[in-house]
């Protein structure tokens, strides 16, 4: 079965963008300097709004809202990925003695660095509902990890911002435990 995107112009989607073989990458502070680089150039050149966001060490979850007329999400995550991937920090020891070597020499036949897994996971906000939902994920899921205690202590998150505009109390997500539908998210 091939697997179709659903690309409609001016829409949000929520995505899951994770780091190849999990490696925990996204804490390096230099990365994480890059990745906020990597991601301005991009919305300079092909516009879109981060409506929320959050960078754990080995993934990322965000919601984008395209502008009109324009669906092409894919050609922004493979300019954000490339461009992070030709200039990010390799921690000491980067290759993993477990991969084969016809996985190696299948990755580099195709260019491809072992920083990002090839693809990413997105799903198409359907209405209020459903981005309420997607962004409670998204500053909740530090707390699910076990990172932190509450959402507010995860640097690398919107959440911040949303507290700023009075979205959320600064103590949202703390001290419980929240469950979500088979339907959020994606790990």
């Amino acid at each position: 079965m091939q697997y179709r995107r659903a690309k409609i112009s001016g829409a949000t989607y929520f995505f899951t963008v994770v780091t190849y073989n999990r490696r925990k990458i996204l804490c390096i502070p230099d990365n994480i300097d890059l990745l906020r680089e990597v991601f301005r150039k991009t919305r300079k050149r092909h516009p879109f709004k981060i409506d929320a966001m959050v960078v754990i060490p080995d993934h990322l979850h965000c919601i984008w809202t395209l502008p009109q007329g324009d669906a092409d999400f894919s050609m922004r995550w493979r300019l954000i990925k490339s461009c992070f991937s030709r200039k990010c920090q390799k921690p000491a020891g980067w290759v993993e003695q477990s991969e084969t070597q016809q996985n190696i020499s299948s990755r580099l036949k195709k260019r491809e660095q072992d920083v990002w897994q090839r693809r990413f996971w997105e799903h198409l906000i359907r209405d209020e509902q459903d981005f309420i939902r997607h962004v409670e994920y998204i500053h909740y899921n530090p707390v699910r990890h076990g990172f932190v205690i509450a959402p507010k202590d995860w640097e690398h998150s919107s959440f911040h911002r949303y507290v700023r505009n009075g979205i959320y109390d600064p103590k949202w997500g703390a001290g419980m435990e929240m469950e979500f539908e088979t339907t959020v998210g994606y790990e």
